[in-house]
């Protein structure tokens, strides 16, 4: 089986998906337009050169954080079906370059259900992305649980990604840190979320793949062990435990303590190539993808993280020739 190169995180919005999220009230969808992630063929031409450059073989596309994720339900359903059917489309003429995360419905469950059937079994997902909170409601949310319990039985990926919200603290959002700080927060507290509910150790088929390495994560297992007695008690498992039981993708604006905290944390076998595209281009770029053989790790850690482990966790393999002959 030979090295297949996979970036978990990378985004690619249609402007007519945009505009129809517009439409239904978000207000944010100009800082992804016109920044090289529509499904153009110039658009395409320059993603691919990008990866050439950097030996990538596979984006897995997503829709974060302009996810699907809306009040209205029939609105909800049909702005995830778009998502789910253009990108199958891209995947049916890009076999070799594209897979998907399943956008969801969120927070309608049964829909969502629906959603996962149709993206898995008709479209060919590769998993499901969610943002680290859903219209004002935390991951643990015990609504979403039908969710997790489905992702468990199929041994699915959950992809996780910050909403935007600086973690709804105008203490971030309104002194400028809504994403240069507030998406690593999200992160964390996300993910805590999760740890604190048992999430993880109840529902261990679900792959959960977090963003930005997990945020603060890799500095503070020994503290969260250390304040469960008196903090949060009925935690089922230590955190330091259950946050082996996750994934994390190495988007860190290339800050090479930050993975070898993260390898050190975790163990290299946990962390999986993400490039943060479009928002990392050209130059840095080609960074995201070098600096995790510039960190300090030994040989043998860079390639995991670069060439295995996340076909590992995706269920993807590239077979050899003589393999198929």
């Amino acid at each position: 089986m030979s090295p297949l190169r996979i970036d978990v995180h990378a985004r690619l919005w249609t402007a007519e998906y945009l505009d129809r999220l517009e439409r239904l009230g978000k207000a944010d969808t100009g800082t992804q337009r016109g920044i090289g992630a529509d499904a153009t063929e110039a658009d395409v031409d320059h993603r691919f050169a990008l990866m050439d450059r950097a030996g990538i073989d596979l984006q897995v596309l997503s829709v974060a954080p302009q996810s699907p994720h809306l009040a209205g339900e029939s609105d909800a359903v049909a702005v995830a079906r778009t998502a789910n059917e253009s990108y199958a489309d891209l995947v049916a003429r890009h076999p070799g370059r594209f897979r998907f995360f399943a956008a969801l419905p969120l927070p309608h469950v049964d829909a969502a259900l629906r959603e996962i059937a149709h993206a898995f079994d008709q479209l060919g997902a590769v998993g499901a992305g969610v943002t680290t909170t859903v219209l004002g409601r935390t991951l643990d949310d015990a609504l979403f649980r039908p969710v997790y319990e489905e992702l468990d039985r199929r041994g699915a990926v959950l992809c996780i990604h910050p909403a935007g919200e600086g973690a709804g603290s105008p203490l971030i959002t309104e002194h400028g840190m809504t994403w240069m700080v507030g998406a690593p927060v999200e992160d964390t507290v996300a993910l805590m979320h999760l740890i604190l509910a048992g999430i993880p150790a109840r529902h261990p088929g679900m792959r959960i793949l977090a963003s930005h390495l997990g945020g603060a994560l890799p500095l503070l297992p020994r503290r969260l062990d250390d304040h469960l007695a008196f903090e949060s008690p009925g935690t089922p498992e230590l955190p330091s435990v259950a946050v082996g039981r996750l994934w994390y993708d190495t988007v860190s604006h290339v800050h090479a303590p930050a993975l070898a905290a993260a390898a050190a944390t975790f163990g290299a076998d946990r962390l999986v190539l993400g490039t943060d595209f479009p928002y990392e281009d050209g130059e840095v770029f080609l960074r995201t993808v070098d600096y995790i053989s510039d960190a300090g790790l030994t040989r043998e850690e860079a390639a995991m993280i670069l060439d295995t482990n996340a076909a590992g966790l995706l269920g993807l393999v590239r077979r050899d020739p003589e393999e198929t002959a």
